[in-house]
């Protein structure tokens, strides 16, 4: 065979790989967006939404009560939920960053574990997972769709509480200038920009929790059981990351680093405990992310 004739065979054999590759591109992205509509449009997902969109107008109607005298919101612990808190009659583009740090803790990655959890054993609990892998999406893409489609939620579910938050802080207190944790000034316009990177680091923190609830799914064909393991497992991590008898372990725990997001809220930055708590998601994200695939890979569906 000639160079010009082995350049085409080459040539050819590339394009068909290419063609054969478009459609499984096509299906996987059909499969993310099925996912997305599906989960989108249960009650169940609307009705955590709407949970997480009432708590930052719980908070910011109850400091607008406690305030209505002329009174002010005592701040304790430096750079947290407390400390923002204090500042919201000011400016209400702090009742964001209080939502958030009241969200976080709790409701957040409640939300995230519901959804998680049921990805794959509710599949499961309704018979519709072995028609989902008669199709040609194959194991790994399904759940990989289960995944992406997880934290997708987990940027749904934040920008939610920021946006609710937003709305009532701009209803009920006044808007400006920022005044940050070491004392600076910045404008309202930096403000938003540091609320917009704020909301994107703590959707960020919700990725290990997601791996997590995911890997759970996959170990039993119950969706109730498995959304309720993964929202034990949460409580359990946090009330263990406040034994001081177990400090040695703590930076472990995947909540540990969560409220460090308040670091962005400093002039300059701190980037420490915020790259710490990014890496420790990923962790988290690969080490239970691989464990959900080799189960689900040798899952019996037809059980």
């Amino acid at each position: 065979m000639s160079r010009a004739e082995a350049t085409d065979a080459t040539e050819a054999r590339d394009a068909t790989a290419v063609r054969a590759a478009e459609p499984r591109l096509m299906w996987t992205l059909g499969l993310f967006r099925s996912e997305l509509s599906i989960t989108f449009r249960r009650w169940r997902t609307l009705a955590l939404l709407g949970v997480l969109a009432a708590v930052p107008i719980l908070v910011g109607a109850a400091v607008k009560i406690e305030t209505s005298d002329g009174s002010t919101i005592g701040g304790g612990g430096e750079g947290g939920g407390p400390a923002f808190i204090a500042q919201v009659t000011n400016n209400g583009l702090f009742l964001v960053f209080t939502a958030l740090a009241a969200t976080l803790p709790f409701f957040l990655p409640m939300a995230i574990g519901v959804i998680a959890g049921d990805a794959i054993a509710g599949e499961a609990n309704a018979g519709t997972l072995r028609y989902l892998l008669v199709a040609p999406a194959g194991r790994t893409r399904l759940l990989l769709a289960k995944y992406a489609t997880t934290l997708t939620f987990c940027l749904v579910a934040t920008l939610v509480v920021a946006l609710s938050a937003l709305a009532t802080g701009a209803l009920l207190f006044p808007l400006g200038e920022v005044t940050t944790i070491s004392g600076t000034r910045m404008s309202f316009g930096d403000g938003l920009l540091r609320a917009l990177l704020i909301a994107l680091v703590v959707a960020a923190s919700l990725i290990g929790v997601a791996a997590l609830g995911l890997f759970v799914s996959t170990l039993t064909s119950s969706g109730i059981a498995a959304m309720a393991t993964t929202v034990g497992l949460l409580i359990t991590v946090q009330i263990l990351d406040q034994i001081p008898q177990l400090h040695g372990l703590h930076p472990y725990f995947f909540s540990h680093y969560w409220l460090s997001f308040a670091d962005l809220m400093r002039e300059p930055i701190y980037w420490d405990d915020l790259i710490k708590n990014l890496q420790m998601q990923g962790i988290y994200a690969a080490v239970f992310g691989s464990a959900a695939w080799a189960r689900f890979g040798a899952k019996d569906v037809l059980a």
